[in-house]
């Protein structure tokens, strides 16, 4: 049996994300704790550990169970971590749906439009 695996190999073996290089991107954005403390993808992750995962606008929190560096399928991964997200978290993701209308024939969003309309879907 392991004794740690790095948090970028752990979230994506229990499918938190759908690839490895994912799980290191937001671990390099600052969105990914482990006992209230930012870490790097590098950080080894063991049994007991409290993982918060921000995916905007919900704020994830998982208890670690078991360790395991290999992918999973769906029923397997969820054996691996308590899921403790709270129901007023879960229920963000209903009430921050945006949907962006443009007027027809205004074309393509400029590259200041995109970043507006990013900046307001991500606050």
């Amino acid at each position: 049996m392991q004794q740690g695996v790095r948090i970028d190999k752990w979230l994506w073996a229990v499918r938190i994300f759908k690839t490895r290089t994912m799980a290191a991107a937001v671990c390099h954005k600052g969105r990914i704790s482990i006992n209230d403390v930012d870490v790097k993808a590098s950080r080894i992750v063991k049994p007991g550990d409290r993982i918060i995962v921000f995916k905007p606008p919900v704020r994830y929190c998982y208890l670690v169970t078991a360790i395991t560096g290999q992918r999973l399928p769906a029923r397997e991964a969820v054996l691996y971590y308590t899921d403790e997200t709270p129901e007023q978290e879960k229920e963000k993701i209903n009430q921050k749906c945006f949907t962006v209308y443009r007027d027809k024939g205004a074309g393509r969003p400029t590259k200041k439009d995109r970043r507006t309309i990013e900046r307001f879907i991500n606050q």
